[in-house]
């Protein structure tokens, strides 16, 4: 049995996919438009949902806006596994991600809102919550000093933390030291890491940085050497979602205790699997099946 808690954006994806990109003063016609639950929060505690077991625990924290998205939202997180105790509605709307997506690969122009309105400081019963969990999982959708608050919390009380510094911002190095893993992909960590070698950074961070680099698959440093986990190569139908489907089965594989390399394993299947279905969640896969692709491994031990 594992607690997991994932803290962050619940947002609204919407959604248009094309086959012309508009230039400056132009307009052009998509060829299909959806309305999608989405959020980097949102989307890997759906992630993480999927993957558990009934003897697991998901939890979210975050907030929707009093609009006729923060009810659907809710909805879509309870049908996925995860508690919504913790999930307030403040007066602002719900998050929204305007998502283009064009030959394969996605844009997205994001807007807070009631994320944005994710304040620590006047918690209660959610501090209760974090300090039961075995891992709690952060992004970087609601403010700053929320993530640095509950960083310093989970540290205090020895409470494993994976940070997913994205998207990226200046203030993210004051969450390095304070987490357990961090988990940049290859555009976020040069931001984070101007002007450094890959390979160098990730010495300095053994078992802790995972940089993911896309069809590459992710590496991290073991102790000895540096390690790639490949990606695994698929139909890619849409990429929206991949790095969260990633990040929130990484988080469950570790809070089972599962070693680094076969944790990443466990979660590049997991990506692999969601790129092949439309949506940020749409892809995101149960763990049946997870256990019916031929690179599931039985050493896992999921039940």
């Amino acid at each position: 049995m594992s607690k997991i808690v994932i803290i962050g954006s619940i947002s609204m994806d919407l959604v248009m996919e094309t086959d012309r990109i508009a230039e400056e003063g132009q307009t052009v016609f998509g060829r299909k438009f959806s309305m999608v639950p989405g959020g980097k929060g949102a989307n890997q505690a759906v992630a993480v949902g999927r993957l558990s077991s009934n003897k697991d625990k998901v939890s979210m924290i975050g907030a929707v806006g009093n609009d006729s998205f923060g009810p659907i939202l809710g909805q879509n997180l309870q049908e996925n596994k995860v508690s919504i105790e913790n999930v307030g509605t403040v007066p602002e709307s719900s998050g929204i991600a305007q998502i283009t997506i064009y030959q394969q690969d996605n844009r997205i122009i994001y807007c807070p809102g009631a994320n944005g309105l994710v304040d620590s400081e006047k918690w209660s019963t959610e501090w209760s919550t974090i300090a039961e969990a075995d891992m709690v999982v952060l992004q970087n959708e609601i403010p700053h000093q929320t993530n640095l608050a509950i960083a310093r919390f989970c540290q205090d009380r020895q409470i494993k933390l994976l940070y997913n510094p994205a998207p990226s911002r200046a203030s993210d190095k004051e969450m390095l030291e304070l987490v357990d893993y961090i988990t940049p992909n290859h555009h976020e960590f040069k931001e984070l890491f101007p002007n450094r070698e890959l390979e160098e950074v990730l010495r300095e961070f053994p078992n802790r940085l995972i940089v993911t680099l896309g069809t590459k698959g992710s590496t991290y440093y073991n102790g000895e050497k540096v390690q790639l986990i490949p990606a695994i190569k698929a139909q890619v139908v849409d990429t929206t979602g991949a790095g969260d489907t990633f990040n929130g089965a990484l988080a469950l594989a570790l809070a089972h205790q599962l070693e680094m390399g076969k944790a990443l394993a466990f979660a590049t299947l997991a990506s692999h699997l969601s790129v092949q279905k439309f949506g940020a969640q749409g892809g995101m896969p149960s763990l049946e099946e997870m256990k019916g692709h031929q690179a599931y491994e039985e050493n896992w031990h999921f039940e």
